[in-house]
């Protein structure tokens, strides 16, 4: 028997990408059993992915080596008799725990230092020509594909109408628009607090009988107040940032009439849910972390000095997303509900 182990990516939106290839590996062997080695909050994603069997979870420290914990995990790995291991991550640490396993193939890009750790190696491509991560992840599986494919994720529709209840008791409405305002990247992919602010108030001054949710993590719930406090509509504008979990937000984001977010893992959410979105980026490119849905908008000025992929603007103005106006995306979204 095929028994597959998935190492998965540490990012929400990475983990959403992964969706492709696991089940193309299920198609690929229809019998085969895939379990995902996952952190606590990568895990609610693998639980939308129905090819999944399995999820084990490892919550290891962020650039700690941790050599007798990752050995003591391997241990246990071992006994599951597992075939195949599709190393997500390009790091040397993400590697170890399949090869202390002995897991006889163990399948993933040459990353760092793991000459063999990673006995089926891929190239990594160049930074200059990086293709979409969902491509990336995809290719492990040994198929091609002309199309970037598309992930999907699917919750019980007992959760999407518990969700649609809650949020009906708390205002009648009849549309549903979310905000994601954060990024866990850094703030030079966050669209201004008053720009999102006054979005809100657009968006309840312009649609009767509508809601706007704002969903975050527990950092982001001061900024979330902030949105709430500048739409003059608490009401009708409920802060969520750090109030639900994972689960309860993808299932919220499942009942949206519209998402607009930020360059972060609850934009890839929304597309893998396939809800009407608008997309804004900053200092990351959307050729490479697309929002993959049909049903996207991108906004993204494209200035001489963005992409820069950093954290904050090493130049102080944020005009890759300052001059992104407010306008223009309540225009692309009255533009998807058409």
């Amino acid at each position: 028997m095929v028994k597959i182990l998935i190492i998965a990516p540490n990012w929400i939106g990475d983990a959403v990408m992964t969706e492709p290839l696991i089940s193309q590996l299920k198609k690929n062997n229809p019998n085969s059993q895939i379990d995902v080695l996952a952190t606590p909050w990568v895990a609610s994603i693998m639980k939308a992915i129905p090819a999944v069997d399995q999820i084990i979870t490892a919550d290891f420290q962020h650039g700690v080596l941790q050599w007798n914990e990752r050995k003591a995990l391997a241990k246990q790995l071992a006994n599951g008799a597992y075939t195949h291991a599709y190393v997500l991550p390009n790091s040397f640490k993400s590697a170890l725990i399949p090869w202390l396993a002995k897991i006889p193939r163990r399948i993933g890009y040459q990353g760092e230092m793991r000459w063999g750790l990673i006995n089926e190696a891929l190239n990594n491509p160049s930074r200059s020509h990086r293709p979409p991560m969902s491509s990336h992840y995809y290719a492990l599986s040994g198929q091609t594909s002309s199309e970037v494919p598309q992930p999907h994720l699917s919750l019980p529709k007992a959760m999407i109408d518990q969700s649609q209840q809650t949020l009906q008791n708390i205002q009648a409405h009849q549309e549903l628009y979310v905000l994601c305002p954060g990024a866990e990247y850094g703030p030079a992919k966050q669209w201004p607090i008053e720009h999102f602010g006054n979005l809100a108030k657009q968006l309840i001054q312009t649609k009767q009988n509508s809601l706007v949710l704002i969903l975050g993590s527990k950092k982001e719930f001061s900024i979330g107040s902030d949105i709430a406090n500048i739409s003059n509509h608490p009401d009708r504008v409920i802060n969520w940032c750090g109030q639900t979990s994972l689960e309860d937000a993808m299932a919220a984001i499942s009942n949206a009439t519209a998402v607009i977010s930020n360059d972060s893992g609850l934009m890839h959410i929304a597309a893998a849910f396939r809800r009407p979105q608008v997309a804004i980026f900053g200092s990351s490119d959307p050729r490479h972390t697309p929002p993959l849905s049909k049903l996207a908008s991108i906004h993204w000025l494209h200035l001489e000095c963005s992409p820069c992929f950093k954290r904050t603007c090493p130049l102080g103005h944020l005009k890759c997303l300052v001059d992104i106006e407010v306008k223009d995306v309540l225009n692309s979204v009255n533009q998807l509900n058409q």
